[in-house]
């Protein structure tokens, strides 16, 4: 029998509580389709991507809760191209009662399109309380960044967790998706070893392509080696399957330890997939289920 699947299903339904999705401004049709296999009040997370504007990303905020869910619009720093930019957008978040929690990310840009050259710079410019966040998410990276180095990345992540405490902003952090849980949970260790008592949500990648998967894991450095892959539940040698992160949640819950480990919650990059991801956490829970009866 494979260890992985002798995780406690305690465990595993400990991590998939409160699970959260992503969604791009674009997705609004795909995300009414899955409305009825998200349970309600979930946290959906809404990407700032560099071909969407303000009230592409505005509407989507106001569909994820007029449908019922929890809107978590994304900030990228390094896009905005001034403060009025961003008071502009957390202006109309809090209009349309959409902008209580956000995360703030640097962004893909290599360099700001205008004030602001990180998260942090967002955090501490005072404008989220002013337009009345009261959560602020940001960014772990369990296998690192491949173009940001590991003491600036652990640097970056105490000067967030500290600018919030000070601010009396409540926290969390969204890490990175990877496929290996082991670096994962060494990483969520350093934190708390750290002082980072934060609640973190472990990126998950929903079910998708494997091409896809690995397109994505290569944008951002992830760790794909063929031992990685197997471990994973796919081949780097049959791009043209799919996978699901069956085995990478199984292998979480198995090396999950709360006294080490803190709150740990689960969030899924649906890559346009929101009503697969779900679908897909609907049957791991019911097959959880069926296994604590047996």
């Amino acid at each position: 029998m494979d260890s992985v699947s002798t995780a406690p299903t305690s465990a595993v339904s400990s991590l998939l509580e409160d699970f959260s999705l992503e969604m791009t401004g674009r997705d609004v049709a795909k995300l009414e389709e899955a409305r009825d296999t998200i349970p309600p009040g979930t946290r959906i997370n809404v990407t700032f991507l560099g071909n969407e504007d303000l009230a592409l990303r505005v509407t989507a905020a106001r569909a994820v809760r007029g449908l019922g869910f929890v809107p978590v619009p994304h900030i990228s720093a390094r896009r905005l191209s001034s403060q009025a930019e961003l008071e502009e957008f957390l202006s109309a978040l809090q209009a349309d009662g959409t902008g209580d929690n956000v995360f703030v990310v640097g962004g893909d840009p290599v360099k700001s399109h205008g004030p602001y050259e990180d998260s942090l710079a967002v955090i501490r410019s005072g404008l989220l309380q002013k337009y009345g966040v009261r959560h602020v998410g940001f960014s772990g990276y369990p296998e690192g960044h491949p173009a940001i180095t590991d003491p600036v990345l652990w640097s970056a992540i105490e000067d967030k967790a500290g600018a919030l405490a000070q601010q009396g902003l409540p926290g969390s952090v969204i890490t990175q998706f990877g496929f290996d849980s082991a670096p994962v949970l060494a990483w969520v260790e350093a934190v708390r070893d750290r002082g980072i008592g934060l609640p973190i949500r472990i990126g998950v990648p929903g079910p998708a392509g494997v091409r896809r998967l690995l397109s994505y894991a290569s944008r951002f450095g992830v760790g794909t080696s063929a031992g990685i892959a197997k471990k994973y539940g796919f081949s780097l040698t049959n791009l043209m399957g799919t996978a699901g992160p069956d085995r990478f949640v199984r292998a979480l819950a198995q090396g999950y330890d709360a006294g080490r480990h803190g709150e740990l919650r689960l969030h899924l990059y649906t890559f346009g997939g929101l009503k697969a991801t779900s679908e897909w956490v609907a049957g791991f829970r019911a097959e959880g289920n069926r296994g604590e009866l047996t």
